[in-house]
């Protein structure tokens, strides 16, 4: 019984480690995002002749900030539906225990 409670426990504790990062990941992508637009419209009102470089430069910052959201939400999936370490490792101390 104590089993069963300590891994129901922990697959629960990792569905919402899994929320939490694609939530997470959702927030700082869209203030990213909105902050690095918000600078690029300020800085391209300043210095007009820079808005190519400046473009060039927004679209690289977006990718960085794009891959961050996509590392988060890839870990979280991996977390929700792959094999869970951290079910493995309590699997594994129950079975050294229980031999």
């Amino acid at each position: 019984m104590e089993l069963a409670h300590l891994v129901a426990e922990m697959q629960s504790l990792t569905a919402i480690l899994a929320a939490a990062l694609i939530v997470l990941a959702a927030i700082a992508t869209a203030m990213g995002f909105s902050m690095l637009g918000g600078k690029f419209l300020e800085s391209t009102a300043r210095q007009p002749e820079l808005a190519q470089l400046l473009m060039m430069r927004m679209f690289l910052m977006a990718g960085l900030v794009d891959a961050f959201a996509a590392i988060s939400v890839a870990t979280g999936l991996l977390l929700m539906f792959g094999p869970n370490p951290f079910l493995a490792e309590i699997l594994n101390a129950a079975a050294g225990k229980i031999s």
